[in-house]
């Protein structure tokens, strides 16, 4: 059974601050201070380019990739890390259109991350082969399935409202038609389990910066099925998915396996405080999370409910239909979440009127969970929300 009084002392959070939005940006662990001062100063500052050797810079993009590997059920070998979530879309979805020439259909949801969908439309402009981008309702999806689409794209957890597809049944339609498909699983890895060998995904990718605490500008993740790993050509040919950088050869020959999948340096000081949170993630079972996950998601739903009339729930009610958040539908949400910021309960807004708060059991417990309730039933009841202070939108929602 995972400690999660233990990982919870594993991170640092602000006095007097309840922490909801681990969704969007985790928490600092208290060993990646150290850490990254260790690789600055020791191997940065120490080694100088030598570190690329001695402190084995070079393999980090894949030796985390296993251990991020082992949260979403990638077969060893087959993850690598690097670069944005934005570029790992564009890598996924260049190579998979590339395996099914005839086909001109990508499909995806209305309620995917916006970046995926930008990531298409661009792709299509460039390719130029007429290719289109559907994107139906996410409960219509499956009906959508057919012997016209090339790659189903789709994030796994919807960002906005938690809804969770079924990965493996929309796996099995889409292969069972034919097509392709790619999992984002931003709001999915470090936040319920995953199985993607199990379900036969094709390619996934994800960020480290959200559930996984890989701080701000975490780099991003790829996985790519052993049915594939050798065969893809990779899109974005970059000098370290080259079989032999160090040849310095004029012609690109793609690397082995999902080492071809890998483009520009790795941010080696951004590794190292990914490394810091994948110590705390060695400790902990994600059948354990997820069970606190929903047990806490459901504490909220049903605090906020008995104290908060005007607060509408946009998640799905049931923890297995959901992610490890909770969102709710406020005409006013975003002053409300401005004045529960100011009040030390941190969630956050998406547009047009969700409230957003996200449960990471490795730092939030029951008592957080009560706490932020009673804040949260404070500033509706009193309307604390309506100041001109809280309605002014920063660029940063």
């Amino acid at each position: 059974m995972t400690d999660f009084a233990a990982t919870k002392n594993m991170f640092f959070l602000p006095d007097g601050v309840i922490y909801l939005d681990g969704n969007s940006l985790g928490a600092l662990p208290r060993a990646a201070v150290t850490r990254v001062e260790k690789t600055t100063r020791d191997e940065w500052g120490e080694m100088l380019i030598t570190g690329w050797n001695k402190a084995g810079w070079m393999d980090q993009p894949t030796k985390i990739g296993d251990r991020i590997g082992r949260l979403i059920g990638a077969e060893a070998g087959h993850v690598a890390m690097g670069d944005t979530l934005s570029i790992k879309v564009y890598q996924a979805l260049a190579s998979a259109l590339e395996m099914r020439p005839e086909r001109r259909v990508i499909l995806s949801d209305s309620g995917n991350f916006p970046t995926d969908l930008y990531m298409a439309e661009g792709l299509i402009t460039s390719l130029g082969r007429q290719h289109q981008l559907k994107t139906p309702a996410p409960e219509a999806v499956m009906a959508h399935i057919n012997e016209d689409v090339a790659v189903l794209m789709l994030t796994e957890v919807d960002y906005r409202t938690g809804r969770r597809h079924d990965m493996a049944a929309l796996t099995r339609a889409a292969h069972a038609a034919g097509a392709l498909v790619i999992w984002d699983l931003a709001h999915s890895a470090g936040a319920v389990p995953v199985d993607l060998a199990g379900v036969g995904a094709d390619f996934a990718v994800g960020c480290s910066y959200k559930y996984l605490n890989g701080g701000p500008g975490a780099p991003a993740f790829i996985y790519v099925a052993p049915r594939h790993a050798e065969n893809i050509r990779p899109a974005l040919s970059g000098w370290l998915g080259h079989d032999a950088p160090f040849a310095f050869d004029l012609n690109y020959r793609p690397g082995a396996g999902i080492e071809r999948m890998r483009v520009g340096t790795p941010p080696v000081l951004q590794m190292a405080a990914l490394e810091a949170a994948m110590d705390i993630w060695d400790m902990v079972e994600m059948a354990d999370v997820h069970a606190q996950s929903i047990m806490l998601c459901d504490q909220f739903i049903a605090g906020i409910e008995a104290t908060c009339p005007a607060l509408h729930l946009a998640s799905p009610r049931a923890g297995r239909e959901r992610g490890s958040q909770v969102s709710f539908h406020f005409e006013h949400g975003y002053a409300a979440m401005q004045a529960l910021i100011a009040r030390g309960v941190i969630g956050d807004f998406r547009a047009p009127d969700i409230m957003r708060f996200g449960f990471t059991p490795l730092y939030i417990d029951q008592g957080d969970v009560q706490a932020a309730i009673a804040i949260i039933a404070d500033v509706m009841a009193n309307r604390l929300w309506d100041q001109p202070e809280y309605k002014t939108k920063a660029r940063v929602t």
